[in-house]
């Protein structure tokens, strides 16, 4: 699903990502650990295109995402793929405040089909599916922080993602619903093959996924 290579990332003089290598099945759950500042977030980002790696000479980069080069295309095709084949979690809920919880899920599949009706309704369902229904026409000023990510989960499976991105997606939950939402996770993996690559703290959901990876000094390593 995920084939990367040779990803370097400078920050002025700084080398954050040293040549990562990291390749993440179809269907697995994949973790990825580190210290604080040890360029997790930004091995992420890179890999869920949202940032440019650094070219170096005489080093071939490479960053597949079902099968496509992303590094050698438009970038029409690429916002193609970011909306349909990628969703992101982030840890800070980012949602549009002037919209409801609803229209904040649907937006994105509004873009493809532009059906309202039909957009609605799938929205409707996620929100079900992640028992926050009754929130849909709540804005986001009137939601707590566990209500807002559960919306900004079902905003990145809206589309029917090939792999979720998912930047310490419970780093912000307390303990119950923290489990909740990797029950979640791994339901979506039983069910839809769901791919997911995650950046976490937590060494209970990192122990329960398929592969966990670690970074330090700028390398990934198992």
């Amino acid at each position: 699903m995920v084939q990367s290579k040779n990803i370097y990332k400078f920050f002025g003089k700084k080398e954050i990502l040293k040549g990562v290598n990291l390749r993440v099945k179809k269907g697995n759950i994949v973790c990825i650990l580190g210290e604080s500042g040890s360029g997790k977030s930004t091995l992420l980002h890179i890999l869920g295109t949202l940032e440019n790696p650094t070219f170096k000479k005489n080093k071939k980069t490479v960053l597949k995402i079902d099968g496509e080069n992303v590094l050698s295309i438009t970038e029409k095709r690429l916002s193609i793929i970011r909306n349909e084949k990628i969703g992101f979690i982030f840890q800070t809920p980012q949602l549009f405040p002037e919209f409801t919880a609803l229209e904040n899920v649907f937006l994105p599949i509004l873009i493809k089909i532009r059906d309202q009706k039909k957009c609605k309704k799938k929205a409707k369902k996620l929100l079900n599916k992640l028992n926050i229904s009754q929130y849909e026409n709540s804005k986001p000023e009137e939601l707590s922080g566990g209500q807002k990510q559960r919306i900004c989960i079902a905003r990145a499976l809206i589309n029917d993602p090939k792999i979720i991105f998912a930047d310490e997606p419970s780093g912000n939950l307390d303990i119950k619903n923290a489990n909740n939402l990797h029950n979640f996770f791994f339901s979506l993996k039983e069910e839809f093959k769901q791919t997911f690559l995650i950046v976490t703290h937590n060494l209970k959901l990192a122990d329960m996924a398929d592969e966990k990876f670690k970074i330090e000094n700028g390398i990934v390593i198992n």
